[in-house]
């Protein structure tokens, strides 16, 4: 009687936890389907909250103005190029800084290290940087978006915690035996034993790029250099001007948007900016799976 009631409890629990789980992954799915379902639907059974679960009045104009307008595709070669470029460039600088701060043998890893947590809390503030990219002749070009802010120290400090624990110390010294260097054994046995841990900080970066808004709209004037989501932001403010009734004509050409489908363009501007990193997640997710606990306290 005890081990069935036991088993009752156990299923009840887990009838609970079932229902919770789908409960919670609906509340956060929800708003996503959402989005896409009103990005095609009428915007004025969608303002009126008649589109629920269903698309209504169907329509892809939402679509179409975005992708008529040439900038949205400048903006995406730009933010393609910043993107991976930018990427590429923060792995090279963050994973050998992480190897090296690892190394018990380099005695000057503490005070680097306290130096570069310092950056974590203390700023120069906007104008000065500002100031100082100006200096450094790089605002208006595209190295604005890859030299200044290459490393990341938060990530920084995951890399080099994840090279003290995940790596014995036992691995460097046969490595050693057989004649590898530091920049062999980094090379050949630490990066191709780091593989979630590059798929994981490399995802961060990348989405920290594609989303990158505030440098473009600080730094750059040139709108042939400006990225994604500065060209989505001025077709989302056209749009809000002539939703209001401010303007005439039409077309993206000239900024006016059929007030109908006003919500069609600012949740396609969503979708738009959103799809290409979500896309990249499954193909990810193996490896994101492993990495999410790098740094924690293993027992």
């Amino acid at each position: 009687m005890a081990i069935k009631g036991l088993g009752g409890k156990e299923l009840a629990f887990n009838i609970v936890l079932f229902t919770l789980c789908a409960v919670i992954f609906i509340i956060i799915l929800y708003p996503l389907y959402f989005i896409v379902i009103a990005s095609f639907s009428d915007s004025t059974l969608v303002s009126t909250g008649k589109v629920l679960l269903f698309p209504k009045g169907t329509s892809l104009f939402g679509y179409k103005e975005i992708f008529q307008d040439s900038r949205v595709w400048t903006g995406y070669r730009n933010t393609l190029f910043y993107t991976l470029f930018g990427t590429l460039i923060n792995m090279l600088f963050t994973m050998p800084a992480a190897y090296v701060l690892s190394r018990k043998e380099f005695k000057a890893r503490r005070p680097i290290m306290f130096l570069f947590v310092i950056t974590m809390f203390f700023n120069g503030g906007l104008i000065p940087t500002y100031l100082l990219m100006k200096d450094l002749h790089i605002t208006n070009t595209f190295w604005v978006f890859i030299l200044p802010f290459c490393v990341n120290i938060f990530y920084l400090i995951i890399a080099r915690t994840f090279f003290e624990t995940a790596l014995p110390g036992e691995l460097y010294e046969a490595a050693v035996m057989d004649g590898c260097s530091h920049f062999m054994y980094f090379a050949k046995v630490a990066l191709p034993l780091s593989k979630a841990l590059i798929s994981v900080i490399g995802l961060y970066y990348l989405v920290g790029h594609w989303n990158d808004f505030f440098t473009g709209l600080i730094y750059i004037r040139d709108n042939n250099l400006q990225p994604l989501q500065i060209v989505l932001r001025d077709i989302l403010l056209s749009n809000q001007v002539f939703q209001n009734g401010a303007g005439t004509g039409g077309g993206a050409a000239s900024g006016g948007y059929a007030q109908r489908y006003a919500d069609q363009i600012k949740y396609g501007v969503i979708i738009v900016s959103s799809l290409p990193i979500l896309m990249l997640y499954p193909f990810l997710q193996k490896y994101f799976e492993k990495g999410v606990m790098i740094g924690s306290v293993k027992g």
